[in-house]
This record gives C-alpha cells, sequence and structure tokens, in this order.
C-alpha cells in the first residue's frame, strides 16, 4: 500500500459500533397499512370522526341505553308548541315534541339506525360490485374492458338522485331494503372507475409479472397481488361516498320517495318537520342538525384515510 494512502487511512476515525436495540429485536419493515395506521393514531381529525362515528354506531346499534322513550308513542296533550326542555338531558322532552306528541329526542335516537344502515349497507354493496367491475375491466383489458367501461359510462351519465327517484317511484312500497337496492343499483360507477385505475397501474408491477411467469392462477393474481395493493383508492373513496348516503337518504325521504311513516328516520322527520318551520323551528332543525354532522363525521374519516394511505401527501 502506498505510504500517501497509509497516512490517510490512518487518519480516518474508526466506525462507531451500532448498539442493538434495548429488547434485542430487529425492527421490521412496515407495510403501507401499518404505516397508515401509524399517521392516523396521531391524526387529530380521524381521532375526533373515529370518536362522533363509534357514538353514532353504538345509538344505532343500541338505542335503549340512550332513551326508554318510544319513538312511535303519539300524546296529542304533547304537541309541538311544547318547546324543548334543555335542561333535561337524555330525557323524553329533552328536544321537545313534533305535532303528534311524539318525543322529538326519541326519533333522533332511532331514526340513527335507519340512516345509518341504509348507508353502511349501500356503501358495502357498490364498494364490492364497483371493486369487481373495476378489477375485471383493468386486469383483461380487451372487449371485456371495453363493454364493462361502456356499461359504467351507461349508469355514470344517469344523475344519481334523479334515477334513484325514478327507480323508487317504481313501488308501491318502499321499504328500507327498497331504498337500499335503489341506491346500490346505481351508485357503483365511481368506485369502479377508480379500482380499474389502480389495477391499470399495479399489474404492470414486477411481482405481478413474476407471479404469472410462476404459473400463478388468474384467481391468485387477482386476490392476493392485485386486491390488497389497489384497495387502498377504494376505501378512500367508499369512506367519503358514505356520507354522501346518508345525504342521499335524506333527501329522498324529505321529497317523499324514500322511506315514509311508520319508519322512523332524520329525513322521514325532516319531511314532517317543514310544516311546523314557521312555528316550531326545531322540529326540522334538530334531525336536520343530526344529519349534516353525521356527513361530516364521515368526510372527515375519509379525508384522514386518504392523506395516511396516499405517500403523495405524507
Amino acid at each position: 500500500m502506498p505510504e500517501a494512502l497509509k497516512d490517510t487511512v490512518k487518519d480516518q476515525p474508526a466506525a462507531t459500533p451500532v448498539a442493538p436495540p434495548a429488547d434485542g429485536k430487529v425492527g421490521k419493515p412496515r407495510s403501507l397499512w401499518s404505516d397508515a395506521w401509524h399517521d392516523l393514531r396521531r391524526n387529530p381529525l380521524f381521532v375526533v370522526s373515529a370518536v362522533l362515528i363509534l357514538f353514532l354506531l353504538t345509538m344505532a346499534a343500541f338505542p335503549q341505553l340512550f332513551t326508554s322513550a318510544d319513538p312511535r308513542y303519539a300524546d296529542l296533550a304533547k304537541h309541538y308548541l311544547q318547546k324543548p326542555n334543555w335542561g333535561h338531558f337524555f330525557d323524553e322532552d329533552w328536544f321537545g315534541y313534533d305535532i303528534q306528541g311524539r318525543s322529538i329526542y326519541a326519533r333522533v335516537v332511532y331514526g340513527a339506525r335507519a340512516s345509518i344502515l341504509v348507508a353502511v349497507v349501500v356503501t358495502g354493496l357498490v364498494t364490492v360490485l364497483g371493486t369487481l367491475v373495476g378489477m375485471l375491466a383493468g386486469y383483461f383489458g380487451g372487449w371485456i374492458d371495453t363493454i364493462l367501461s361502456r356499461v359504467t359510462d351507461i349508469f355514470f351519465a344517469v344523475p344519481f338522485l334523479l334515477g334513484a327517484m325514478v327507480v323508487l317511484t317504481s313501488f308501491t312500497e318502499r321499504s328500507i331494503w327498497v331504498v337500499i337496492l335503489s341506491l346500490a343499483f346505481l351508485g357503483w360507477t365511481q368506485i369502479a372507475r377508480v379500482a380499474r385505475g389502480s389495477v391499470l397501474t399495479i399489474k404492470q408491477a414486477d411481482y405481478v409479472m413474476a407471479a404469472k411467469a410462476l404459473g400463478a392462477s388468474t384467481s391468485r393474481i387477482l386476490l392476493r397481488h392485485i386486491m390488497p395493493n389497489a384497495i387502498a383508492p377504494v376505501i378512500v373513496v367508499a369512506t367519503i361516498a358514505l356520507g354522501g348516503y346518508i345525504s342521499a337518504e335524506a333527501t329522498l325521504s324529505f321529497l317523499g320517495i324514500g322511506l315514509a311513516e311508520p319508519a322512523v328516520s332524520w329525513g322521514v322527520d325532516i319531511s314532517s318537520g317543514q310544516e311546523q318551520l314557521r312555528n316550531a323551528a326545531f322540529v326540522l332543525i334538530i334531525p336536520s342538525v343530526m344529519v349534516s354532522i353525521t356527513v361530516l363525521a364521515f368526510i372527515m374519516l375519509g379525508d384522514a384515510v386518504r392523506n395516511a394511505l396516499d405517500p403523495k401527501l405524507r
């Protein structure tokens, strides 16, 4: 070794040994989902929206925990001119009474069940259908992609609320399941487009090409390699859309096309409350505020999930 090089080597400080972790375990690389959960736990927007949604889901599943009053029991002696008693927290007269003498607080509590049930089931149906259509169109391409994309475009061209009104008016009895199927029939197109675009990008990845070269079946490639990596944007869109379905159900019920009496939902109460707007505005305002809070909570949750799952926003 030349003398100059020896001197250079001697002048360099010795490398500092890296101490092992205190617990003796070497950290494993985190996946996209673990990174997302790590960010979500530290996001106040996610914490607030998740707590609020958990409260609403509990109220929808177990309304007896919040009130013992019957939302359908009408006492004409307690009409809507009897104002809310804001000091009686969680009592029957907390929010006052409607024109038929029914407890508004009880109807708000029990109305969460119908509104949230419609939104959750519709979101589940459109997510499954839209993801299936988008994955098949994006993965196979060719004539399958052409047919599925044109069908998606046809449904996407129909205005959502207008199409739901047309479908629902064709039924003489509009139960909660009729409303759910009508909304799901028209609401899957956006998720299908998102899933197709995600699959088109992922199917060119090296691990998908390697799976094909190793002879993996189509179903295995779709379920084990493509879907887990393409589902993130679908979850974001579905979470945000869930709040929109609550608003859609309330809008249709307000127009007299969705749920109707004797069903208990926020949309039905908003529809009946418009008749007392000048004399007792609280009959309309209270269920409207509940719809707004619920929609806002799901939109906030969707924004937080999007920020956590999108690497560009980190």
